[in-house]
């Protein structure tokens, strides 16, 4: 399936937008899709890598990086969204350094190797994406012991909604992962000579 948004021309774009899109390319090596993708509405671009950022760059929080790549990954899967359980899981095993762990987590988190903390951590957002209405205070008392508060509690809600909305965009518009994304840290980087 080809995407059935024609990506726009990078040179045309808003320079605050191109500028951005050019350093990802810098440090990835190529430009993911939903850069480009998301780029033909400038404003709605803008407003999704700033939710975005919010939500994946913070520093706050106890969620680690690779926590909040394994909630992506996970109800991402749930979502059935290709684009982000290939990209977000390359992204997630380069964190945490697991080349099995995406895989892991996209078909089943409670089989999964990975800690008790997050176990739970899935087993919340995975409640948010598929039954949101469901959830009671029980469902944060079963956080707590693990180490969340109530912040890291609304964060893991935040990038489950925030990337339900991400899939059913990348979905709806058949967006597909970038090839490279298939590799990325499945095996050793190659170093640079």
């Amino acid at each position: 399936m080809a995407e059935r948004y024609p990506f726009p021309d990078l040179n045309t774009l808003p320079e605050d937008i191109r500028a951005r899109i050019l350093e990802v390319q810098e440090k990835a090596g190529f430009i993911p899709n939903v850069f480009l993708a998301f780029a033909r509405r400038p404003a709605e671009w803008r407003a999704f890598f700033a939710y975005h950022d919010a939500l994946m760059l913070k520093e706050e929080g106890s969620l680690t990086k690779g926590e909040r790549e394994m909630i992506v990954t996970t109800t991402s899967a749930a979502n059935q969204c290709l684009y982000c359980v290939v990209a977000h899981g390359a992204i997630l095993r380069i964190y945490e350094k697991k080349p099995l762990v995406a895989d892991q987590v996209a078909v089943n988190h409670r089989k999964a190797d990975i800690p008790p903390r997050q176990k739970a951590m899935l087993d919340f957002a995975m409640k948010v994406c598929q039954r949101a209405h469901e959830i009671e205070d029980a469902d944060f008392e079963a956080l707590y012991p693990h180490g969340f508060d109530d912040e890291d509690i609304w964060d893991i809600a935040a990038i489950t909604a925030f990337f339900g909305l991400s899939n059913r965009m990348a979905s709806f518009a058949g967006m597909q992962p970038n090839p490279e994304f298939y590799l990325m840290g499945r095996l050793p980087r190659e170093k640079k000579a």
